[in-house]
This record gives C-alpha cells, sequence and structure tokens, in this order.
C-alpha cells in the first residue's frame, strides 16, 4: 500500500514545522514555507508558497496530496480564499484537511469551558476567522476533514516561552491574567495526537487540549520557576471581574489515555532548555 501523501500549509511555523518533524519519518510528507530561510529552499520537500500572491491549487495539484493540514497564517482574507480552493480541491479529489482551528472561536461564551458541539461564537477578529473557515468545513462531508480546536500552546521553541524569556532577560514585566481559566498543550503532545488522527483515519470536531483547567497566572508563573531562578515583574491584568473561561476540553471525542495531558504534564515537560 502506497503511504500516504501528506502536504502542510505552513510547514515552516512552529507548530507547522514541528507536525513536519513528528510525520515526516512515517509518511511522504511536504511542507511549504514563505520565508527566505535557507533551510526549507535546500529541502526537498519543502515548497515556497506566498499565501497572498500563490494559488494553493498550484501546489495541491503537484503534491496530489491524501492529508492537508492547515497550519496558515497570515493576511485574513487570503486564508480564506485559500481555504475555499482548498474545499474545493477536496471535493473533487480523496482527500482529508486538518485545520489547526483555535479555542478563540468561543471567546464570546466567557462562563464556562468549551466542548466540540457547542455552538462557536467569538468577539475577536481572530476567532471570527477561524469560525469562518470552520463553517466551511462543516458544509462538506465530516469524513473529509477534522477541526482542531487548539489552546495556549507553549513548549521549548514556542513564541509564547521565547517571549517569557525574553521579558526575563530584558526585565519587563510579564502579563498575568488572574481571572483567565484555561487549558493548555505543548508542540510534542499535539504533534502525537494529530499523529494518532492521521493514523486512524479520525475526522470530525477535536479539542486538543488538557484535560484539565488552570488559572493563567498560576500556570505561568509555575512555568517560569521552571526556567530558572529570577524575580520577575509581573503585571496583573484584569479583563473582568469575574472568572473567565477560554478553554476547549474534549467530550465526544476523546482521544486514548497515552494521548491524553494535564497542565502539569506540559508544565513538567520541556519547558526548560
Amino acid at each position: 500500500m502506497e503511504s500516504k501523501r501528506i502536504l502542510i500549509l505552513g510547514g515552516s511555523g512552529f507548530l507547522g514545522n514541528a507536525i513536519y518533524k513528528e510525520l515526516c519519518n512515517y509518511y511522504d510528507t511536504y511542507g511549504t514555507y514563505n520565508s527566505a530561510r535557507r533551510s526549507f529552499e535546500n529541502n526537498q520537500q519543502f515548497l515556497r508558497y506566498n499565501l497572498e500572491e500563490d494559488d494553493v491549487f498550484t501546489i495541491l495539484e503537484k503534491i496530489k496530496p491524501h492529508v492537508i493540514i492547515s497550519a496558515l497564517r497570515g493576511n485574513f482574507a487570503s486564508q480564506i480564499q485559500a481555504h475555499q480552493h482548498i474545499v474545493e480541491y477536496l471535493n473533487q479529489n480523496e482527500c482529508t484537511l486538518y485545520f489547526l482551528s483555535s479555542a478563540n472561536v468561543f471567546d464570546a461564551y466567557r462562563k464556562y469551558p468549551s466542548y466540540e458541539n457547542d455552538k462557536t461564537l467569538s468577539e475577536s477578529i481572530y476567532g471570527k476567522l477561524k469560525i469562518k473557515i470552520e463553517n466551511m468545513l462543516l458544509r462538506i462531508p465530516q469524513k473529509k476533514m477534522g477541526i482542531l480546536r487548539l489552546p495556549m500552546v507553549f513548549g521549548n521553541g514556542s513564541p509564547r516561552i521565547k517571549e517569557i524569556k525574553k521579558l526575563i532577560w530584558d526585565n519587563e514585566p510579564i502579563e498575568v491574567f488572574p481571572n483567565l481559566v484555561l487549558n493548555v498543550t505543548n508542540d510534542d503532545k499535539l504533534t502525537q495526537q494529530i499523529h494518532y488522527l492521521i493514523n486512524r483515519n479520525k475526522t470530525g470536531i477535536f479539542h486538543l487540549g488538557s484535560k484539565d483547567l488552570v488559572h493563567h497566572e498560576d500556570f505561568i508563573k509555575e512555568v517560569v520557576d521552571r526556567i530558572g531562578k529570577f524575580n520577575p515583574i509581573y503585571k496583573r491584568v484584569f479583563t473582568s471581574n469575574e472568572e473567565r473561561y477560554l478553554a476547549v476540553l474534549p467530550k465526544d471525542n476523546k482521544l486514548p489515555k497515552n494521548l491524553e495531558v494535564t497542565y502539569q504534564d506540559i508544565i513538567d515537560h520541556h519547558i526548560v532548555g
């Protein structure tokens, strides 16, 4: 049986590249890059793709993927157009799309965590973009799509951890949100979960975060304690008087026990380095 051909759109970004590294030893995996980074130019498995200038069809026709993973970032209108073209491609070919969505599709609901089949509603431009693309995917057969909603993602090379380290070194305040209750993940766990979904041909809506919740302030402080012995300055930001949830918990589409994660696992794992 021929190996699945996988195309990761946004393969040079933090998450896209982590997914590429997880999958490339198991599948015929390709990625796109937009930056002029030499490391990608010389990699035969990476294709240059500019979201705003290039038509995604060209790359889809060239690679003919069985699985597309969309980790695209950039201009919102261009993202919408690219996903419209991807949906056309899915309708005409044997192919499945996994779309990296966000807990922000629920950011208008503040009073409780969100589950897979809850109605989406967002107040942020980012959340509204993700909802718009999700709604396109909900109109195609479920066997052709996976909506992967992610909470905040941490991990060694993650932009969030890099930013925290920079703030510590520069003696700048780290913003924490004492009233924000969330769940979290890291690149390691997330890529294993995505690998499992592809391997088992799982489709539908998945909430890929820790199975438990934590206050943003507590989590960030524990992470900083792991980074080293510092006395950072914290800036406590109150966006509301009561607790506010931004958490995507699994209820209907749970993963096997060995792929579940707690927020403490995320703190204990690879934060240092």
